[in-house]
């Protein structure tokens, strides 16, 4: 159940090229989430918010070319840190062929926030569906594990990342309780 926050500026594309940019977006989170692009279910359960900024200001003067967000959000587990990388360079890839510049030209206008929501806040149907029931309804009952194990896998990566981060913070602090114990 993708969802994508797209902010582009009124004007900022021809018609044709803003449509198929909001279709190529949603193909290309689709995709990033392990799913077919063409499959209907996926399809139909993902939202493009398009948001029409009044202005954008850099720098407190009024932009001088096009600047565009694209947040894609999903469930809790998708991303792995090189989807997340890759998402963004396709994503920023499809700015460029919608606005038919070149990716360096583009790039720099280009922010894309990629966010997961946690698991058990995902809040859609009326009521709260987690990571598996997504798998499952999108890929049927026999992918359901696979949202699992891919919560799984992302809330390991993350309790990893936080014992070494607090493995470092510890020795940083012995170290510095060593140096001042020293006699001077």
């Amino acid at each position: 159940m993708p969802m994508i926050d797209l902010t582009i500026p009124e004007g900022a594309l021809k018609a044709e090229a803003e449509a198929r940019l909001v279709k190529e977006l949603g193909d290309i989170l689709i995709g990033h989430e392990g799913f077919d692009p063409a499959s209907r279910v996926a399809q139909s359960v993902t939202v493009v918010f398009l948001h029409r900024p009044a202005a954008i200001f850099v720098a407190g003067a009024p932009s001088e070319r096009p600047r565009y967000r694209i947040v894609p959000s999903v469930p809790e587990g998708q991303y792995t840190d090189a989807s997340r990388k890759a998402l963004v360079r396709d994503v920023t890839e499809a700015v460029a062929r919608a606005e038919g510049g070149s990716f360096d030209d583009v790039a720099p206008r280009v922010w894309v926030f990629p966010t997961e929501v946690e698991d058990g806040t995902w809040g859609s149907r009326g009521g709260i569906h987690r990571m598996a029931d997504i798998h499952a309804f999108i890929a049927g009952q026999q992918e359901r594990n696979v949202g699992e194990e891919r919560l799984a896998r992302r809330r390991h990566s993350k309790a990893m990342a936080l014992l070494e981060g607090v493995l470092d913070a510890t020795r940083s602090a012995q170290s510095a309780d060593q140096r001042s114990s020293r006699p001077g």
